[in-house]
């Protein structure tokens, strides 16, 4: 199936905001989506590197605004 990815890679990373906490002057939520879709969020500079034994993945702080952003327009009321 043919998908945007661009839209499934906003989607996760508003999501990410549902689980996003506070660690020390940074962000971090909890990884348990799409391997391939986290690549590209790194690639895009919103998380720090996914892959490890982390069961939580450092959010960049472009990402953690980008991502209530997101949250807001994808999910919030009008």
């Amino acid at each position: 199936m043919e998908f945007d990815k661009d839209k499934v890679d906003e989607a996760t990373l508003a999501l990410l905001f549902l689980v996003m906490f506070r660690e020390g002057d940074g962000h971090r939520a909890w990884k348990s989506f799409d391997w391939d879709t986290m690549d590209r969020l790194c690639q895009k500079g919103w998380i720090h590197e996914p892959k490890g034994k982390a069961k939580s993945v450092r959010v960049t702080s472009d990402g953690a605004r980008k991502a209530e952003a997101l949250f807001q327009q994808l999910f919030g009321h009008a």
